[in-house]
């Protein structure tokens, strides 16, 4: 990677963020979706007027190479200072450190607007992505076996949680 920017997602981002992903749902199991998504997956995210909720874009030479986001936990108001987490690198962006530079941003907009926890869920086997998570102090909570079933095979799910730094 040469020159990386991180910035907030716009509109404009829909599209290019959309390839990133619906790669994902072709050849991998990050994600569970087994049917690629339209412009309207990321519509009630990208632009939200929540410090809680940032969608944050990566460009790598002024083109896209991911994104992460952080969306409510649960619906009930005794979820509110809890987000879950996602991060979702380009194929051409993975493994060059681009996920920690998004997650770097993306923590610390959380813990500056008071988010007290975040959650991630991992589909397992991703090594890569559980040691992204430790390396930002989450810590694994906890496996559900077989509650996915893509590529025609069962697959497990990691969760793990961070609690963002005292005071928020």
């Amino acid at each position: 990677m040469t020159e990386v920017s991180v910035r907030d997602g716009l509109p404009d981002d829909i599209e290019p963020c959309l390839d990133v992903y619906n790669e994902a749902v072709r050849n991998l199991i990050a994600t569970f979706d087994t049917v690629e998504r339209g412009p309207e997956h990321f519509a009630g995210r990208i632009g939200l007027d929540d410090p809680l909720s940032p969608f944050l874009v990566a460009e790598v030479d002024g083109v896209v190479g991911g994104y992460a986001y952080a969306y409510k936990y649960r619906p009930r108001a005794a979820y509110d200072a809890t987000r879950e987490v996602s991060v979702y690198v380009a194929d051409s962006a993975r493994g060059q450190g681009l996920g920690r530079i998004l997650y770097a941003a993306l923590l610390g907009r959380l813990d500056t607007a008071g988010c007290h926890t975040q959650v991630a869920v991992i589909a397992l086997p991703n090594e890569a992505s559980e040691a992204l998570h430790r390396g930002f102090g989450f810590e694994h909570v906890g496996t559900l076996r077989e509650v996915g079933h893509k590529f025609g095979r069962w697959v497990d799910t990691a969760w793990y949680q961070r609690l963002s730094p005292a005071g928020t």
